[in-house]
């Protein structure tokens, strides 16, 4: 996902200024892309140059007053030719998978209790997402946008579950690891 296609589709849910879009990533759409302040800005500035979005006119600022943006039909023709592109999935890069690795050669010094501290921010994350669910999707009927924003927080949810599970099974074989000293391993450089 590009930035400028997650701004292309949070104006398209309601237009905003880039402040309002700031605090809008924070809420929803920086739970699977963040973006910073700055960011979110200097693309509202190439959207704009490219035709995509324009201020509203009604609501020209003055010095010190929020700018709001709507999008334009080719903005919106630009996101549905992304949207309907096929893209392939992103390959796993995560750091604790490759400490983990470098442990196996150089001794689990702190990672144990760094595998603590994942388990406990995704347990976090996962009850805070929970609660999203509880919130504002309730059983019963719900239009085609909702399913779909509801299958974006099942997404986040899957997720979660999955590191949880996976960092508490690691933790379980970190207690089945031999003690280990880091200085009785011989170098291979």
């Amino acid at each position: 996902m590009s930035l400028p296609h997650a701004i292309l589709t949070a104006l398209l849910e309601k237009p905003s200024s880039g402040l309002e879009l700031t605090r809008r990533f924070d809420r929803s759409i920086g739970y699977f892309w963040s973006a910073s302040h700055q960011q979110i800005y200097r693309e509202l500035g190439k959207l704009e140059a490219e035709g995509y979005i324009r201020a509203l006119t009604d609501e020209q600022p003055a010095r010190g007053q929020k700018k709001s943006y709507e999008v334009l039909p080719a903005g919106r023709a630009e996101l549905t030719r992304w949207t309907a592109a096929s893209q392939d999935p992103k390959p796993l890069r995560d750091p604790l998978l490759l400490r983990l690795r470098a442990a196996a050669v150089v001794g689990t010094a702190g990672i144990e209790a760094d595998l603590r501290r994942h388990l406990d921010l995704h347990r976090r994350q996962l009850a805070e997402y929970e609660e999203i669910q509880q919130r504002d999707f309730p059983p019963g009927s719900k239009t085609p946008q909702d399913r779909l924003q509801h299958l974006i927080l099942r997404a986040g949810i899957d997720l979660e579950t999955f590191w949880t599970g996976w960092l508490t099974h690691a933790l379980e074989e970190f207690g089945r690891l031999p003690a280990q000293d880091p200085a009785s391993r011989e170098s291979t450089v």
